[in-house]
């Protein structure tokens, strides 16, 4: 496969996702393993808009705990507790999580000190249940609207149709 991660910086954002949705269903058409799927994803968002850190935290512990699964960028934390943070928030609340500016975001946990806004965004399975939550840091200030949560979701809805 030649698949070639398109630069998308500068095509308006509803569109961009729409784009990146077409490339993931045709390289994840027939997959079934949820790690490709984050690997897959995670490289496709990453490389289209220049993210400073982009990836998912996979729930170990249902209710309880997170770890770091398939990412791009530098170094992320290893594990982070339900309820801690903006991944943790958004994975106890079962909720997205827009970040402006992150260090106004009480407890926000710093992996990488060049992070100033983030979104995170829950991942679900066919049966509804929490499998993992997305996180894009940038390195800009509120460099995520509504319009790239809705994107996100729609790029993360994969997950749901992965029938085991």
């Amino acid at each position: 496969m030649a698949e070639t991660i398109p630069d998308l910086r500068d095509v308006p954002r509803a569109r961009a996702y729409t784009e990146l949705k077409g490339h993931a269903d045709a390289i994840l058409e027939g997959v079934d393993d949820e790690i490709t799927g984050m690997a897959t994803i995670a490289a496709l968002v990453h490389h289209a808009f220049g993210y400073l850190w982009t990836g998912f935290y996979r729930v170990v512990v249902p209710g309880q705990l997170l770890r770091v699964g398939p990412y791009q960028g530098s170094l992320g934390c290893l594990d982070i507790a339900f309820g801690q943070g903006v991944c943790g928030s958004a994975a106890a609340g079962m909720k997205a999580v827009i970040v402006p500016d992150v260090d106004k975001f009480p407890g926000h946990i710093s992996c990488d000190a060049r992070s100033r806004s983030e979104i995170v965004v829950p991942v679900t399975n066919a049966r509804g249940d929490l499998i993992a939550v997305f996180d894009v840091d940038s390195d800009r200030l509120d460099a995520f609207k509504p319009v790239d949560q809705q994107g996100l979701e729609m790029l993360l809805s994969w997950f749901a149709t992965i029938r085991k």
